[in-house]
């Protein structure tokens, strides 16, 4: 039995957040060791937060193109599917007025 796959939007996600943490504790160490300058006061944290999440963007955006791709293709095919449904609930409907219709002139004809 085969282990279903995780939501591609839910990897990326993760793996996103992942690198984030990974900036974010080695700057926060860097910072620590006086090789990054450090926040005015007690700003220091906001400082790193900020400086991480600057860092991380780029890498995220370069590391992870083939989990984005795969989440795009993964959307794209639940959209698709969702237009299809959509437009084969439409074509119930239309067929079910026309039907009605179509009974109602028979219905005046007869009278």
């Amino acid at each position: 039995m085969s282990t279903p796959k995780p939501s591609a939007a839910l990897r990326y996600t993760a793996m996103r957040l992942g690198i984030f943490a990974v900036c974010f504790i080695v700057l926060a160490g860097l910072v620590r060791l006086r090789v990054l300058p450090a926040g005015l006061g007690d700003s220091n944290y906001l400082w790193v937060l900020l400086l991480a999440l600057v860092v991380s963007m780029p890498l995220s955006l370069v590391l992870l193109r083939r989990q984005r791709d795969e989440m795009s293709a993964q959307i794209v095919g639940r959209m698709d599917r969702a237009k299809e449904r959509l437009d084969a609930n439409r074509d119930m409907e239309d067929e079910a007025v026309d039907n009605a219709a179509a009974a109602e002139r028979r219905n005046d004809a007869q009278q």
